[in-house]
């Protein structure tokens, strides 16, 4: 069982680590066991073994770009393909994500980023509304990054939006390379979700909403 407790995990000196946003989740089906650890006031450290290589590469990018410390261990039916694995493991962090931002008090709520790589830009906003909406535009120029099928980078975001209950708005701008392209969605999506989940100092501790909940 992974734990964000770890002794040094996601706790820059002198933080105490009561006062960090954490979650931990595990999440079991007949097709994958996956348990997510998730400090949403990191240092941008992570650790992962998902079984998809490409998808420790994004994972990577969240944590580094979204400055939250990021433990993921997934085991799955690869030998099928690795559809349940990537979903679930989306699903899986958007229920920590949702669990460690608790009632949304005090939050910015919304976050965007553009990101270039190279040729490739994006652009991805996010809303901590309550309510899951996912807008997924990109046309990837080629199916495959190595053994990575690209239509599952859609699966791991719609999975995330259902469980974080976040609006989530992905374009990808332009790009000829399908590893750019993925890759600046995947730090757009760190810049925004770091920027939605900060601590806003003006708020005074109150819930970003007119209705008075989220």
């Amino acid at each position: 069982m992974l734990s964000c407790s770890h002794v040094g995990f996601g706790e820059p000196s002198g933080t105490l680590s009561t006062t960090m946003r954490k979650a931990t989740v595990t999440r079991k089906t007949n097709e994958t066991q996956i348990t997510v650890c998730v400090n949403l006031d990191g240092s941008g450290r992570a650790r992962l073994a998902t079984g998809v290589p490409f998808l420790d590469h994004m994972l990577d990018q969240v944590a580094r770009h979204g400055m939250v410390d990021l433990e993921v261990k997934a085991a799955g039916d690869l030998h099928i393909d690795a559809h349940h694995t990537v979903e679930d493991i989306g699903i899986t962090l958007g229920q920590a994500a949702a669990k460690a931002v608790g009632d949304r008090t005090g939050i910015r709520r919304y976050g965007h980023a553009y990101v270039p790589l190279d040729e490739a830009l994006s652009r991805v906003v996010i809303d901590f509304s309550g309510r899951p909406s996912l807008e997924y535009h990109v046309e990837y120029a080629r199916a495959l990054v190595g053994e990575f099928d690209v239509d599952l980078a859609h699966e791991f975001f719609q999975g995330f939006v259902n469980h974080a209950q976040v609006t989530l708005h992905i374009d990808n701008l332009r790009g000829t390379n399908a590893h750019h392209q993925c890759e600046t969605v995947f730090k757009a999506f760190a810049r925004a979700l770091r920027m939605a989940v900060e601590p806003d100092p003006r708020s005074g501790g109150k819930i970003p909403s007119t209705k008075g909940r989220l």
